[in-house]
């Protein structure tokens, strides 16, 4: 992973593909109701006005509305929209409704009581389950088994998807890698050791998620410190046989594997390593063989190659629900909503 960055081709500084502003374009075009649970964090409240302001979407912060702005008086909240759970119009009517669903898990109406009218992040996701927003942005303040346990057991997986995976969209700068410097680096969020059979459908899912975001044919590899059979590891016949696996299950999917990370993205390296792919060199999703491996990578890149990450985002929920980072920027949740925005397309 490490040599990946001698590759780096220096570019001009208008030859960085902005793909963030782009999607912003397009969210803008097909404006949804974005919430954020999170109006204890300055960043997103003033990630809320930001992009309501931008007209990326129509925000709700879930929160008390005059403490919020007793706190903030340096912002402008025109139009924000502020809900307080334990007061709102749909208390009630979340509260049956998730002790209906988790009920035969033990839980009981007390406890759901306390949980919808005290966990922001579980009333965001019932304003989304019920139809009264399109998606949620959260984990600024909250780690991601915060975040996306409300989102596991009430929105849960789409119909054939086995399990929810989550991608980082990076934007690598002053290289014409990947698609112009655009990746999709997955899973770099959620799964820590996926099957062979769940690295194909998380390959289904990020190569769905790179095309909806870019507009561009993803091309998917299967990422291993193998090349072709380089190696010989039990780790390498996990990786090939994901790929066996998506070929069969998903024939129109352009992707190869197992490949080194030089093999996928450098022509090349690829014309000496796997020179009748039609993946090697030209990679846009990458697929990690495991959570390790993809967060390592994803953070590498960030930090080293100066790269804009935005994730990880969610893929392969009814609706989308999507986590942050905690070290992300008042711009990476504003990037987030706009993310979120073009997921509701898939629905």
């Amino acid at each position: 992973m490490c040599n990946a960055f001698s590759f780096f081709v220096i570019m001009n500084a208008g030859d960085f593909m902005n793909i963030i502003d782009d999607i912003k374009r397009k969210a803008k075009s097909n404006k949804k109701v974005i919430v954020l649970p999170e109006s204890e964090d300055e960043r997103v409240v003033e990630a809320a006005i930001k992009a309501q302001g931008e007209g990326v979407a129509q925000i709700i912060l879930i929160g008390d509305e005059n403490e919020i702005k007793q706190k903030y008086t340096n912002f402008d909240f025109l139009n924000i929209k502020f809900i307080l759970p334990s007061t709102s119009f749909y208390i009630e009517e979340f509260i049956n409704k998730f002790y209906e669903m988790r009920k035969s898990k033990g839980m009981t109406l007390e406890e759901a009581t306390n949980i919808i009218k005290n966990n922001y992040n579980y009333f965001a996701c019932m304003l989304v389950n019920e139809g009264y927003a399109d998606g949620v942005v959260s984990g600024a303040h909250h780690s991601t088994s915060d975040t996306l346990r409300p989102a596991l057991q009430i929105i849960k997986t789409k119909e054939g998807v086995a399990k929810a995976s989550s991608f980082f969209l990076m934007n690598v700068p002053n290289t014409s890698y990947g698609e112009e410097g655009v990746f999709i680096f997955s899973d770099a969020g959620l799964n820590q050791n996926p099957t062979s059979e769940e690295l194909a459908d998380i390959a289904y899912s990020s190569s769905v998620s790179f095309e909806l975001l870019t507009g561009k044919k993803a091309k998917v590899a299967f990422l291993s410190h193998s090349t072709k059979g380089s190696a010989k590891h039990e780790d390498v016949d996990k990786v090939i046989n994901a790929f066996n696996i998506t070929k069969n299950k998903y024939p129109f999917i352009l992707c190869d594997g197992e490949l080194q990370l030089d093999a996928a993205i450098v022509p090349e390296i690829a014309k000496s390593k796997a020179k009748d792919s039609l993946v090697a060199g030209y990679a846009n999703t990458l697929i990690f063989p495991d959570l390790d491996s993809g967060n390592i990578g994803y953070k590498l890149v960030e930090r080293l190659a100066k790269a804009e990450a935005y994730g990880p985002i969610t893929q392969g929920l009814r609706k989308p629900i999507n986590d942050l980072s905690r070290g992300c920027s008042v711009d990476d949740i504003v990037g987030v909503i706009a993310i979120t925005v073009l997921q509701t397309q898939e629905f």
